[in-house]
């Protein structure tokens, strides 16, 4: 007779395969569902602002200082280009700033759904990732300040003496042609002209124009150019010094620019005035932030709301009479030093950045790792300066406020450029580091720029979980038309020109510290879960399967043995 597996070992295993099933489902709604929702509500927690906790602290003093490198243009014939040659600059730094920001809180919102800051900013030298470059390096680099001066005076000469004429009258009667200069200021009083307008046939303009070349001399250190000589330091932070011990007129344009209120151009000790690209960046902040702090909305976590107390800038050009808000005056984004969770592939994001007073949209482009962090990167499009006008509905950046320079028709710049004047109440010209993707109108006229997409290109690597920036950097150049200003001697053989000065790059890359404070905190974890997850699953897969199919082999196999 035949003697047949016993139904105790099917029986057995039946439930090995039953719970290597069940496992093996466990695990697929672990890794699923139940672990991402463990771990999208950890992070939810983790990102939102909450007085005390950790993310606050960081929020308030950042955890480590972002880079802060700037690239001087340093001009190489500069008594060429007062007879009229083309400018040829060659870039010299980076020099290297370490920059530490610190949030002073005013007060959080009664829902805690909003916090008020004012953020201070401190810049320390890195000699070390600077080197070989040092702040006593002498340069020949654009007179901003001067330059500035005579494109405003040519545009504005009604505001710049008008606000002063009452004052300067005891000075004027002690000066020849003060009364043709007076008639000349009560005739231009009611209606607002530049000079190329009514200079031609105007002789009490000339007569000005005359006493205002004679005058910058005294303002301006008695220039032989419209470049300066100075050292890095100076030009970059602690200033460049102009209006030392005028007299007259030449003290009276001082007040005005004094007064004016220029964020680069402070008072010294001794009364004279100087001028500095970074300076007034250096210590206490001023502009007033509330942002989202992603209780109730985490996905808008650190979005500004409001800037000094408004929703919206009232610096570029409105859609209609009404002052409906354009969608240049929109702040949209944080301020790049984190940004909301959860970042999906195909997206974009908003950054606002109050230094060129605009807010400006990222676009994904890949995912990258990061010593050993997965992420996405993401880099600014074409809309950023490249495309503006009417025909890409925002117009509302074509200031127009530049006169007898290289623009288009419509009174736009050409692609690639965009005019601050009316951001940083200065003639200011931004563009891509070396004119990158700028017109060739621009680029043909400079010599020894060379743009390059890997070193000039705006980008952000962002840990797509946490939106944690992993590196990059924010790259901008700043610029100023030269031109030729009707009788004004020094300018009088410039060709026209888009000149850089200097380009900057605001970057982060994190540390070997953050690197494993985040590997820690997130990485090892969601690996962890990751095992946990395909070794269930898998574990539990196999585990059924192999049960399944032994039960087969031994359902389908009698087991001869001979009975006694």
């Amino acid at each position: 007779m035949l003697q047949t597996t016993t139904p105790k070992m099917i029986h057995w295993s039946l439930i090995v395969s039953a719970l290597g099933v069940c496992v093996a489902i466990l695990g697929g709604y672990c890794g699923w569902s139940l672990f991402p929702n463990m771990v999208h509500k950890k992070v939810e927690q983790s990102v939102i602002l909450a007085d005390g906790s950790e993310q606050y602290k960081r929020f308030v003093t950042l955890p480590q200082p972002l880079n802060f490198k700037v690239y001087i243009f340093n001009v190489t014939n500069p008594d060429m280009i007062q007879h009229g040659a083309i400018p040829i600059v060659e870039e010299i730094g980076p020099y290297v700033y370490k920059q530490f920001r610190h949030k002073k809180v005013k007060h959080f919102s009664r829902d805690g759904s909003k916090i008020t800051y004012v953020q201070n900013v401190h810049f320390d030298f890195d000699a070390d990732a600077s080197a070989p470059y040092t702040q006593d390096d002498r340069i020949v680099a654009l007179n901003m300040h001067m330059n500035a001066f005579l494109q405003v005076f040519e545009r504005e000469i009604t505001d710049i003496f008008q606000g002063f004429a009452n004052r300067l009258n005891s000075r004027l009667n002690r000066t020849p042609g003060v009364r043709v200069l007076k008639r000349l200021m009560e005739r231009i009083r009611g209606k607002r002209k530049s000079v190329l307008q009514i200079s031609e046939n105007d002789p009490g303009l000339a007569l000005l124009l005359v006493h205002l070349n004679a005058n910058l001399k005294a303002v301006f250190n008695d220039p032989r150019s419209m470049f300066v000589h100075t050292s890095a330091r100076e030009y970059l932070f602690d200033g460049v010094r102009f209006c030392i011990n005028p007299q007259g007129i030449a003290k009276a344009i001082c007040n005005q620019i004094k007064e004016s209120g220029s964020k680069t151009i402070r008072e010294q000790s001794d009364g004279s005035l100087a001028f500095s690209f970074f300076g007034h960046k250096n210590g206490s902040g001023h502009d007033v932030y509330e942002v989202h702090t992603g209780k109730g909305d985490v996905m808008k976590v650190l979005e500004i709301q409001k800037l000094d107390d408004t929703h919206n800038l009232q610096v570029w050009l409105n859609a209609s009479t009404e002052g409906e808000t354009s969608v240049c005056n929109q702040i949209n984004g944080t301020d790049a030093s984190a940004y909301p969770p959860f970042r999906q592939r195909g997206d974009s994001m908003y950054i606002f950045s109050a230094d060129i007073c605009r807010s400006v949209q990222l676009f994904y482009q890949t995912e990258i790792q990061y010593e050993g962090i997965p992420g996405y990167r993401y880099s600014i499009g074409e809309n950023f300066i490249n495309d503006i006008g009417p025909e890409h509905d925002n117009e509302c950046f074509c200031v127009d406020k530049l006169a007898n320079v290289i623009k288009r028709k419509n009174g736009c710049l050409y692609a690639g450029a965009l005019d601050l004047t009316t951001c940083l109440d200065a003639p200011v010209i931004l563009t891509l580091p070396h004119m990158l993707g700028a017109s060739n109108e621009y680029r043909k006229m400079i010599r020894g720029l060379k743009p390059d997409a890997k070193k000039h290109q705006t980008f952000v690597d962002v840990q797509s979980l946490t939106g944690t920036p992993l590196r990059g950097g924010k790259r901008v150049q700043f610029n100023m038309f030269l031109k030729s200003i009707n009788r004004i001697g020094i300018t009088e053989n410039l060709t026209t020109v888009l000149m850089p000065a200097i380009w900057v790059e605001e970057g982060i890359q994190l540390n070997g510290e953050m690197v494993a404070f985040f590997k820690k905190k997130l990485i090892n974890t969601l690996k962890t879960l990751n095992i946990v997850h395909w070794a269930a699953l898998c574990g539990g897969a196999g585990v059924a399967l192999i049960s399944l199919l032994y039960f087969l082999y031994q359902k389908g196999r009698g087991v001869e043995a001979p009975l006694k």
